[in-house]
């Protein structure tokens, strides 16, 4: 039987799986468009105007590659833009926001305990930091700091930090360090719709129509693509953080957050000096262990005191499931079933915390997770993992009973 649950999560499935796609695609061309910029090399004999060349060989065939300074005196009537993959990327990644974030705002977005906000302010929240991160972004690209590339690097490590931050003062750990890398995301998603693109089609309009085309522009989208070349490998640390509860369920995931950055520049670094010629760094290496030796530590480092389980369940959705027929024989369950891996302090040997970071040891924690609950253990069989805590037929029907019965009140 399908319901709403089961419709949401194969939705949540497929933009996911989308989003994972088109963002290899968006990677993979700009790893390769900034190694093939880095590693162009100028042997005599060039054409007038050609920055440089390159010959490659892959797939068994061999490569003749030429960059212009500006642009060829003619171009050729077809023409690949490579934009749609930052495209896609984006919109299945706000997709995904939309799905998991601001649908379950009360489940995964809002945290009871770092601020009490209503579902609206904190979608808000959302909109309006992404929207203003680009904005002052890219006013600092522009401005006279934009010129100095190593000031205006620091400058945007500080806007990040300052975001990172925020973010944990706001929303939940796990949220606080998604928002932070769909933040980064939307800078360099942007900065391919409104710079590079933009700036390619005015170059093109111009030599089509004979006019000279302006340096600067070929320079100002040159600086957006370094920018999200340093910026990819954060952004892909910042979305799996989700799945590792030491990496945001800690005091200190906004540091963690913020440090994640510095691994970032420090990594590429080496494979954009390698693939430049100028060597291979091998420094850059050490320097990425010990800072994430440096966020090992942070995950386990003393917090403030953990506060006092909050037994009641708070927001209008946990009160519904808690109130559902059935919750009294479904917390027995849960209690017996799962709280033993699932709890502050688990059970369970060499378990030293709960999976995911996800806690069932009181009502208001049943009520929360109610819908992780029915998929994981009442639709399917997926906890507990290999049965181990012997859940039977009957105890999993009395989740989906109450699952079902708690939706059909709130309709």
């Amino acid at each position: 039987m399908l319901d709403w649950a089961v419709i949401g999560e194969w939705a949540e499935f497929a933009v996911r799986w989308l989003h994972v796609i088109t963002a290899i695609a968006w990677i993979g061309s700009s790893f390769y468009f900034i190694a093939l910029d880095l590693g162009l090399r100028r042997p005599p004999g060039l054409g007038a105007g050609v920055a440089g060349e390159e010959w490659q060989v892959h797939g068994g065939g061999f490569y003749h590659i030429q960059k212009y300074t500006v642009a060829p005196d003619r171009l050729p009537d077809h023409l690949i833009w490579f934009k749609w993959e930052a495209y896609w990327t984006w919109l299945s990644g706000f997709a995904l926001l939309i799905l998991v974030y601001y649908v379950g705002a009360e489940f995964y977005l809002i945290d009871f305990e770092v601020m009490d906000l209503p579902i609206w302010a904190a979608v808000a929240i959302s909109l309006v930091s992404l929207a203003a991160g680009w904005i002052a972004y890219d006013q600092l690209c522009k401005s006279r700091l934009g010129a100095n590339t190593t000031g205006l690097m620091l400058v945007l490590f500080g806007l990040l930090v300052a975001m990172s931050w925020f973010y944990a003062q706001v929303f939940s750990g796990r949220a606080a360090l998604l928002h932070l890398g769909a933040f980064t995301a939307t800078i360099m998603s942007a900065n391919v719709f409104f710079i590079i693109i933009p700036n390619q089609k005015i170059v093109v309009a111009d030599l089509r129509a004979g006019r000279e085309p302006a340096a600067y522009l070929g320079q100002m989208a040159k600086q957006r693509s370094l920018h999200n070349n340093y910026l990819t490998l954060p952004v892909i640390f910042l979305m799996l953080s989700n799945h590792y509860p030491l990496s945001f369920a800690t005091d200190h995931a906004w540091l963690i957050g913020a440090l994640v950055f510095l691994m970032g520049v420090s990594i590429r670094h080496f494979f954009n000096a390698m693939h430049a010629g100028r060597g291979r760094p091998w420094w850059t290496w050490g320097a990425t262990a010990a800072i994430f030796l440096v966020l090992v530590g942070l995950s386990v480092a003393p917090g403030r005191p953990e506060a006092a389980l909050e037994a009641a369940p708070r927001s209008p959705a946990e009160q519904r499931f808690a109130a559902a027929a059935g919750f009294d024989e479904v917390e027995s369950v849960v209690l017996g079933r799962c709280s033993m891996c699932h709890a502050a302090q688990p059970l369970w040997p060499g378990l030293h915390w709960a999976p995911g970071n996800l806690r069932l040891e009181t009502q208001a924690d049943i009520a929360r997770h109610a819908r992780a609950i029915y998929l994981q253990s009442g639709l399917s069989r997926a906890m507990p993992p290999g049965n181990i805590a012997y859940m039977t037929e009957e105890e999993r029907a009395l989740i989906r009973d109450w699952y079902r019965a708690a939706t059909r009140s709130r309709n």
